[in-house]
């Protein structure tokens, strides 16, 4: 009878040790999703300053560089729910004016445009990669709280359900 009750002790301590170590992982999970989230927004801000100089900057014609200042307005104006497609926008804006016929030949007359532009394609490559991370430790998150006994337990206690973030962000050469 006292080997019974030990080992049911055992069982619910082992047991309660394990939904602790989950519980644990979940949180650090959600923990990386916001530090992910965060650089991701820093990678998009610094991709939207970095349009906007181009646009002002006097490379561009004055369509595209309207076209590209607008986009940029847009993505800091965009609410929660409308940023996902103000980012794709100014994506399509900075594709178009880097895919104008001459724009590249254009850049060896001024001083700095190479450099200015490089900027922007690094920002947009950054951009690329913080967005397949973050989405990457997203499904992470959410397969860890699908899973049964976290279900059951509620172990991810009030943490917000994380979202993906799917935006057209590849500039062409290769990004995506």
């Amino acid at each position: 009878m006292l080997t019974l009750i030990v080992l049911i002790v055992l069982v619910v301590l082992l047991g309660g040790v394990y939904v602790s170590w989950r519980a644990g992982r979940l949180d650090r999970l959600h923990n990386r999703v916001e530090a992910a989230r965060t650089a991701l927004d820093l990678a998009l801000v610094r991709r939207s300053s970095a349009a906007y100089e181009l646009a002002s900057a006097g490379l561009l014609d004055p369509a595209t560089s309207l076209l590209l200042a607008d986009a940029v307005r847009r993505t800091k104006d965009a609410g929660p729910g409308e940023r996902d497609l103000a980012e794709s926008d100014l994506t399509r804006a900075l594709r178009a004016a880097f895919g104008q016929p001459g724009f590249r030949s254009s850049l060896a007359a001024v001083d700095g445009a190479a450099e200015m532009v490089a900027e922007v394609e690094a920002a947009a490559h950054q951009v690329f990669i913080a967005r397949k991370f973050y989405n990457d430790v997203a499904a992470r998150t959410i397969d860890a709280r699908r899973r049964p006994l976290a279900r059951v337990f509620r172990l991810a206690g009030n943490a917000p359900r994380p979202e993906f973030f799917d935006i057209d962000d590849g500039l062409g050469d290769g990004d995506g």
